[in-house]
């Protein structure tokens, strides 16, 4: 099944946005303010649907959704039945096939298919009789059309409710921008306007993939580097967006998911994808002009407080429960005395996690998100190549060995001089933009040599960040109020390290 080889039919194009922190009570009545829709009158729909695939999830894997909604009470329902086919699911911004038309009742309607590419996906109907109800959806949706002067019609939708799927649920708090007519520039529009004085995250994952991920109790975990796929025919400014789609995409999914879950590892993947995303755009600068990238100016503080999450993180994790017994020495009262530090540390990372969720609430920090992701969907009022040439008889293949070469060529030469923690620092800094550069452009690379840097980078990173974990850890340990003896015994194990 090749979704992406089917028929072109009918698109849907829309801009989901999250709305961290936000009180959905209330959501309807604030955004009802908001000059842009004060004047247009809402329409309330309340919405109950189910999703459909076999019990192997043939349709999630060829990034199809089938769905029967219905519109209206119990006792005058309406049913629509909707397919929807491809996107990539690496961006708030999304275009698809979409189908739907009106059925009986609430049954899958084998008939109402026939106008679509059902066929070229199920020739011989065996999808269809294996198909199950999965996971559904119930909300309630709030909607505001738009008219712009330019022609342009947008739909904005407010959805709040919940996913259910195998006796769990999620909490849906959305919005939906969708672009009945016009430019995708209008969606931007109205985002940026909405972002004024709204919090809103870009979210990545559509409601039916958020349901796929309830079903397999997995909604809440973080998400890693998933590299796209690249082959040397790709063109240098195709790669370029492809490469920091997806960095981007890790960035912002678990930015939102940090907004509900404590787990250590959200932070550190947020963070990961941001530094992927700074070390790309100095990889790639040669197919970007100069004043081609959005500011993040606005997102500062938020990074420097999830740097300073991470930083508890780690101490409170992953530095110092291993040298606790080595300081009580069988002693009670030093046990106790490292008990009261770590709880004391434990609940300053709390505090630093909430600051940093707080700071997501901040419709600046969502205003620069969205004006990085119309950027990179290539609809920015920004000045950026249609196409970037290489160098003359140059393959995107020798473009890609020559850029991680001269990562290696700063590596060594960072690595000649590593006597203080600032020079070595620096080597690491290297060495992961080495890193994320070869596990980008992994299908471009000689395999070899490229694993054989790859180990290297990875080792030289584990090696000196040892030793400067556990100097943050004291810088942490030294704002609390606690016995002396800790921060002696832990500075006599920085010192230990660095020999």
């Amino acid at each position: 099944m090749k979704p992406n080889s089917l028929p072109q039919g009918p698109q849907e194009i829309e801009l989901k946005l999250a709305l961290p922190g936000s009180d959905p009570s209330h959501l309807a009545q604030q955004l009802a303010q908001i000059p842009l829709l004060a004047r247009r009158q809402a329409t309330r729909l309340h919405l109950h649907n189910v999703y459909y695939d076999t019990p192997t999830q043939v349709l999630r894997q060829a990034r199809i959704a089938l769905r029967i909604r219905r519109v209206g009470s119990d006792a005058k329902p309406q049913w629509l039945q909707t397919l929807k086919m491809g996107g990539l699911g690496d961006s708030a911004l999304s275009q698809r096939g979409e189908w739907e038309v009106s059925v009986p009742d609430a049954r899958l309607d084998l008939q109402a298919l026939q106008a679509t590419p059902w066929s070229d996906i199920d020739p011989d109907g065996s999808v269809f009789q294996s198909l199950v109800p999965s996971f559904s959806t119930v909300f309630d949706r709030t909607i505001w059309l738009i008219r712009k002067r330019d022609g342009s019609v947008v739909e904005v939708a407010l959805d709040l409710g919940q996913i259910e799927a195998n006796h769990l649920n999620s909490p849906i708090c959305e919005l939906e921008l969708e672009l009945l007519a016009g430019s995708p520039l209008a969606l931007f529009d109205i985002a940026r306007q909405i972002a004024k004085t709204t919090a809103v995250l870009p979210a990545n994952a559509s409601k039916a993939e958020r349901g796929y991920t309830l079903a397999d109790g997995c909604l809440d975990k973080p998400l890693r580097a998933q590299p796209p796929s690249l082959t040397p025919k790709l063109s240098l400014h195709e790669t370029t967006r492809r490469v920091l789609r997806e960095m981007f995409c890790q960035f912002t999914t678990n930015l939102g998911l940090l907004c509900n879950s404590d787990n250590p590892e959200v932070v550190h993947q947020a963070r990961v994808g941001w530094r992927r995303f700074k070390s790309a755009l100095r990889l790639f600068k040669v197919s970007l002009p100069g004043n081609a990238t959005p500011s993040w100016q606005a997102l500062r503080p938020l990074l420097n407080l999830l740097g300073d999450v991470r930083n508890f993180d780690v101490a409170c994790t992953e530095t110092l429960p291993p040298l606790g017994a080595a300081y009580a020495a069988g002693d009670s009262q030093r046990a106790q005395t490292w008990h009261t530090m770590e709880q004391a540390l434990t609940q300053a990372a709390m505090r630093q996690r909430e600051l940093a969720r707080e700071a997501l609430q901040r419709p600046a920090v969502g205003a620069s998100l969205l004006e990085i992701t119309q950027w990179l969907e290539g609809w920015s009022t920004l000045k950026a190549p249609d196409e970037v040439a290489l160098e003359p008889k140059e393959s995107l293949r020798g473009w890609a060995r020559r850029r991680i070469k001269r990562l290696h060529d700063q590596l060594q030469l960072a690595l000649r001089d590593t006597a203080d923690p600032d020079s070595q620092h620096h080597a690491r800094i290297i060495a992961k933009r080495m890193r994320y550069g070869i596990e980008a452009l992994q299908p471009l690379l000689p395999k070899n040599r490229s694993q054989r840097w790859h180990e290297q980078a990875s080792e030289l990173q584990l090696s000196i960040g040892a030793a400067r974990d556990v100097s943050l850890a004291i810088t942490l340990v030294a704002k609390l109020e606690i016995e002396p003896g800790v921060l002696d015994f832990l500075r006599g194990v920085a010192v230990g390290r660095q020999r």
